[in-house]
């Protein structure tokens, strides 16, 4: 009789996609985070002319840096999301 060759366990091949997937997605929220910041920092957003909109301006600015901030980090960013993931992925593998 020949002798069965083991089955992987499908468990794991399937897992690993889906936790990768899901450690590049925090990785790129992360960096737009930090870049939304960054552009805070910088002035992005602020009304540099007497008509100002107030206190609820500031609000919808911060709007607008977190969102272009995801739009830069989706589209590749500065990098800093590639290598929070490979730092996440080493560290969860091993």
């Amino acid at each position: 009789m020949p002798p069965i060759p083991p089955i992987p366990p499908p468990a794991a091949s399937a897992v690993l996609p889906q936790r990768e997937q899901h450690l590049r997605k925090l990785s790129v929220e992360l960096e737009a985070s930090f870049l939304a910041e960054m552009l805070g920092h910088t002035g992005l957003g602020d009304t540099r002319e007497g008509f100002g909109g107030g206190a609820g301006e500031e609000g919808f600015a911060s709007f607008l840096r977190q969102e272009q901030a995801k739009a830069m980090a989706q589209s590749g960013g500065i990098g800093l999301a590639e290598h929070i993931f490979e730092s996440l992925k080493a560290r969860n593998h091993g």
